[in-house]
């Protein structure tokens, strides 16, 4: 008999690359990942890890396995659908996704799910892009909301089904006394010897403005880094430097600023739903995905 979770830790191995990271994405210690894909092998008769220096590798044998455990977990996942698909939506909907979404199309779905399915609890995650992927990886969510980054895996990777949703555009946000707030026409070009208020490292926000910016052919003079919206908001409202905002992210009232939408061909950041490959057929996500494409 096959260990289903030995199976999922050497998944982890062949999507994360290393064992500490597969190892931190199953909550594990990289020695305990080592030992379950190595009883793993012993269980099959075959060397599934190949050791180079301080690295294992996957070998031969393991990557053939991996694409039989890979089309395992989808063959489960549709099976669990199936058996559900004439059964209306009940249960928990866990869903991961970012705090920009969260408030503009989250929170707006749990309500309305709740609604027309009295039986149906949503639960809200906040998490950026690469643990949205790890948190379905591992099976803690059903659902995620995110936008890709270099991140994370391709729209191709075989574990998940990836769509798009929407394009959210970017907006500039400046004090009303600004001479570009509310003008025609501006680009992101203009903004080039602008200070700019940016989201701390290691954000996708930030790397996405960063890469922008880089495609416009200059790096932004980042004057000030914070972690909240409404920070974003109340520096930028005191005229303390400029922000590129996605048109779903809702500010406070105080301090005012000015929202100018940028000429076109606009910036924007693709946003999209992923589940876990073959799990989408499910009612309760089918659910989800659905009130979530009837908001956009």
């Amino acid at each position: 008999m096959i260990d289903l979770r030995r199976l999922r830790v050497l998944r982890a191995l062949a999507e994360y690359g290393t064992l500490t990271a597969a190892a931190q994405a199953l909550y594990l210690t990289p020695s305990a990942a080592s030992q379950q894909v190595r009883q793993l092998g012993k269980d099959l008769g075959v060397t599934l890890l190949e050791p180079h220096g301080r690295h294992v590798y996957l070998t031969p044998a393991a990557r053939e396995l991996v694409r039989h455990a890979e089309e395992m977990e989808q063959r489960w996942e549709l099976a669990r659908a199936r058996l559900q698909a004439d059964a209306p939506p009940s249960g928990e909907l866990r869903v991961a996704s970012m705090t920009s979404t969260i408030s503009a199309l989250l929170a707006p779905a749990a309500v309305t799910m709740r609604q027309r399915w009295p039986d149906v609890r949503v639960r809200i995650i906040e998490a950026e892009p690469p643990a949205c992927f790890d948190l379905l990886f591992r099976g803690a969510v059903d659902l995620a909301v995110t936008m890709a980054t270099p991140e994370t895996p391709p729209l191709e990777d075989p574990g998940f089904e990836i769509l798009p949703l929407l394009e959210d555009r970017y907006d500039l946000l400046t004090a009303p006394e600004h001479p570009l707030a509310g003008a025609d026409g501006v680009r992101l070009t203009d903004l080039a010897r602008e200070q700019w208020v940016l989201a701390m490292p290691e954000t996708a926000y930030r790397r996405a403005i960063l890469a922008l910016c880089g495609t416009a052919g200059f790096s932004p003079d980042i004057a000030h880094e914070v972690l909240e919206w409404s920070a974003v908001a109340g520096l930028v409202g005191r005229g303390l430097g400029i922000a590129l905002l996605p048109r779903l992210v809702r500010l406070p009232a105080e301090p005012a600023v000015v929202r100018t939408p940028l000429a076109d061909p606009a910036p924007s950041r693709p946003l999209l739903t992923v589940t876990r490959r073959g799990a989408a057929e499910h009612p309760l996500i089918a659910a989800g995905l659905s009130v979530l494409r009837q908001l956009c």
